[in-house]
């Protein structure tokens, strides 16, 4: 989910989902137990996420022939046009953290498309960031350390991806939440 998150391709992120676990295997010998396993392998991804960025920004585009037609316009001028769902099979296999189809619900939103496509409008580096501290929950210390930067660094990145993203998303239809609830918290304390 993670290299999803970040990529927006299903088949970059199964590619580099392999290609983490293989570089994790090839230096096992070299982990020094300075941050757990997990912390781990999540820098190993995202430093992985971030290379496929950095190749696609220096591939040159293949040119494509296309039929001479009138096309609708994309809905917004910065769309992305490539981004691929997640294929809802692949979902079958989450286990919830809480009981009920609520959870359901609220685990495939996680995943939405629209997140996933306002991601990708960020830079590379942001979007880390931003998927790293908001969805995953790491400590600014933690990315710091997974990205090899400071924790300013992130901080900073973090406040920019938040502000590009506030500035990219339209406002809700609805009333906000006055709060998030916690995983089993009741829900009539949201409102």
């Amino acid at each position: 989910m993670h290299c999803y998150r970040v990529l927006g391709s299903v088949q970059d992120a199964e590619d580099t989902v392999q290609e983490t676990f293989l570089a994790a295997w090839q230096h096992i010998a070299g982990f020094e137990a300075r941050s757990s396993v997990r912390v781990w392998l999540y820098r190993i991804a995202t430093n992985r996420c971030l290379d496929v960025l950095r190749s696609a920004r220096r591939r040159q585009p293949d040119v494509a022939t296309v039929p001479a037609a009138s096309y609708p316009e994309p809905n917004a001028a910065s769309e992305v046009m490539w981004l691929e769902p997640f294929p809802d099979v692949l979902l079958e296999g989450i286990q919830d953290a809480a009981p009920g189809p609520d959870a359901r619900v609220e685990a495939r939103e996680a995943i939405s498309l629209a997140f996933v496509a306002a991601l990708q409008l960020l830079p590379p580096r942001q979007r880390a960031v931003l998927v790293l501290r908001d969805v995953l929950g790491f400590r600014a210390k933690q990315v710091a350390a997974m990205l090899d930067t400071s924790e300013e660094s992130v901080s900073s990145a973090l406040r920019h991806a938040r502000a590009n993203l506030h500035s990219r998303i339209p406002p809700p239809a609805g009333p906000l939440p006055l709060r998030i609830p916690r995983p089993n918290e009741p829900s009539s304390t949201t409102w």
